[in-house]
């Protein structure tokens, strides 16, 4: 296992990080899956006050004990922005009791998604003042914030310079948080990368057309190395779900290098399949396009058709694509479908893509049965 330094909280974490948001089957299951990571060298542990029972298992194991000691373990919850103190002020004490802990290592505010959400924040008397009270006494060691927002509102909230590290979504096939990661580096903030396996393409099933193309590798294997190649990247979640879930990431937990050119070879045969598959229809991510007058996310969904299109990836397609409208500020936007053919994208967009039909098409590949966030 390697370790990297978390930004200017100065703490040397494991470049992956155990999400203990799917090891929740039993009690036993949970404890079973922490030790494990544990013992391979796995400092970093990460939960929610929205994953269930996440801290409540986590509080047990650590009242009947880790095979290391407390010290050696860095343990992570997150708490939703709230419009008030003293709401959050509950939630903290509540958490510090389910964890049995004195003390969080790092609390993250969990999910600045919206503008609100950030107001929220900046607030003077508001959610922050019982945080900063914790971070006084010592209950908090470290603050933070993950986010699922758009691009401009996590750059507005790395920008406060309230917070020593951010989670967040970057992967090969999703690049669009590039800006944020090069912002959060040069203010020395730890980076920590959420659900690059299940986020980053469902890369645990991958498509028999995208195991070629990664091959001698595999496509999740592949997406490990590209981000951790980056060294301004601290640690990566691997949610496992049971112990046998830790096998592959830990493959590569131990290399430490840069892109090997094989590797290098493999990113530009996935970039020219890209590009010769979608031809005039490829959608280049530029975001031009938006506002939508009917709040469709029009570069997420096109991004999702060039995966389906290009790599076969219409499963995972269908899963982020039956997300839309159905998990609020999380996944924002609403399916193509809703498309009124207004033309008002049409000149924004630098490629003359025709949008409307593009929309039409990607609606027809992925619609299916609509679904929601695991603990909503």
């Amino acid at each position: 296992m390697r370790y990297r330094r978390f930004g200017k909280t100065n703490l040397q974490f494991s470049v992956f990080s155990l999400g203990t948001m799917r090891c929740l089957a039993s009690p036993a299951e949970a404890y079973r899956t922490v030790n494990h990571a544990i013992a391979q060298g796995i400092n970093h542990l990460e939960t929610a006050r929205g994953y269930g029972k996440s801290e409540q298992y986590l509080g047990e194991i650590f009242r009947t004990g880790l095979a290391v000691s407390r010290e050696q373990v860095y343990i992570t919850t997150k708490l939703p922005p709230a419009p008030n103190a003293d709401t959050m002020r509950n939630w903290l004490d509540e958490s510090l009791q389910r964890l049995n802990l004195d003390y969080i290592d790092c609390l993250a505010i969990h999910g600045i998604n919206t503008w609100e959400h950030l107001e929220w924040v900046l607030a003077p008397n508001g959610c922050m003042q019982p945080v900063q009270q914790a971070i006084a006494s010592g209950k908090i060691r470290h603050l933070g914030f993950s986010t699922h927002g758009s691009l401009d509102v996590i750059l507005a909230a790395i920008s406060t310079d309230l917070f020593e590290f951010v989670n967040l979504h970057y992967y090969y096939f999703f690049q669009r948080h590039a800006a944020a990661i090069a912002l959060a580096h040069q203010k020395d903030m730890g980076i920590f990368i959420i659900s690059p396996a299940d986020k980053g393409g469902r890369l645990y099933t991958p498509t028999a057309t995208l195991k070629e193309l990664c091959a001698p590798f595999s496509p999740l294997e592949l997406n490990y190395r590209f981000l951790l190649s980056d060294r301004r990247i601290t640690t990566l979640s691997v949610g496992a779900a049971n112990p046998d879930e830790l096998t592959e990431p830990l493959t590569v937990a131990d290399k430490d290098y840069p892109l090997t050119p094989i590797e290098v070879e493999i990113i530009e045969r996935l970039h020219t399949r890209m590009v010769d598959a979608l031809s005039t229809d490829l959608c280049s991510q530029c975001y031009k396009c938006l506002p939508c007058p009917e709040n469709i996310n029009i570069p997420e969904v096109l991004r999702l058709r060039n995966l389906a299109v290009a790599y076969d990836m219409t499963d995972y397609g269908q899963y982020r694509y039956g997300m839309f409208g159905n998990a609020g500020h999380w996944f924002p936007g609403v399916k193509g479908a809703n498309c009124t053919e207004c033309g008002d994208c049409l000149p924004r967009c630098p490629q003359q893509l025709d949008i409307p039909k593009l929309l039409t098409d990607t609606h027809q590949r992925l619609n299916g049965t609509p679904r929601r966030r695991l603990w909503d």
